[in-house]
């Protein structure tokens, strides 16, 4: 077998095959490798250290390998070992040696076997990950705890411009009720369109609008407002009526 290799060390697996077919089998390794025999029943009782054989060969039919067996035989093959599975085409045995934890699975039609490996570590290893820690020289001075007074330090006013320091109008704030941003909705009845429209020509805005209604109900109260009304929350008005809270906004206390 091509996976055999002068001076290697080789467990062959058996169940109840035919004494002379194994000893064939066993004579013809021998030639080339150092060879072990272990019962699959047995295998759980055997003193093998891990990682101990280059290949395994398993001549036992797959329905009476369980999972506890495929981690026993892949816990003794090697880093990159091999281990070779005697049987016809089985994807779920295939799929159950790749959850299990080997890799490179595949099925050789011409010697009926399935042939998998052992991932190029040992089970249970660990490796420390090192993710590169930045130069003291590229940390920015801002963040640093310790300042000297040669440090140079960022002014705060610099990043600030004289528009930014200027205080927003309560209209710059205002912003539709369904849009959430200061851009008017398609049936816009709050104003802002006629507002935004006012704005973008230059006119003055008056920060008062009288109260108006596309569907005419607005101002009966919220029993009869719809839930995206710019209106909710506030008290009836009469139509044309500026709406003044002065009274609601005093302590009934």
């Amino acid at each position: 077998m091509e996976v055999i290799q002068q001076g290697y060390e080789v467990l062959y697996v058996w169940s109840s095959q035919k004494v002379e077919e194994i000893e064939q089998q066993v004579n013809e390794i021998k030639k080339i490798a150092n060879v072990k025999l272990e019962n699959s029943e047995r295998l759980s009782l055997a003193s093998y250290n891990n990682s101990s054989f280059d290949v395994v060969l398993v001549n036992v039919p797959i329905g009476g390998l369980f999972d506890d067996s495929l981690k026993t035989l892949l816990s003794l093959v090697k880093p990159k070992g091999i281990v070779v599975f005697s049987t016809n085409k089985n994807d779920d045995f295939e799929s159950r040696l790749l959850m299990t934890g080997y890799v490179n699975v595949k099925f050789e039609d011409a010697k009926n076997c399935v042939i998998s490996e052992k991932p190029n570590y040992e089970i249970g290893s660990k490796a420390k990950l090192s993710f590169g820690k930045k130069s003291a020289e590229t940390t920015t001075k801002v963040w640093k705890l310790d300042i000297d007074d040669d440090d140079e330090m960022i002014d705060g006013d610099d990043l600030l411009d004289e528009e930014d320091k200027q205080k927003p109008s309560s209209e710059s704030l205002r912003v539709c009720s369904t849009t959430g941003k200061r851009k008017a909705c398609k049936d816009c009845s709050c104003g802002l369109a006629e507002e935004l429209d006012a704005e973008a020509k230059g006119k003055n805005v008056d920060p008062n609008p009288t109260q108006k209604s596309s569907c005419g109900s607005c101002y009966l109260g919220d029993a009869f407002r719809c839930s995206t009304c710019p209106y909710l929350g506030l008290p009836a008005f009469k139509p044309g009526e500026k709406i003044q809270l002065t009274d609601m906004m005093k302590s009934d206390v």
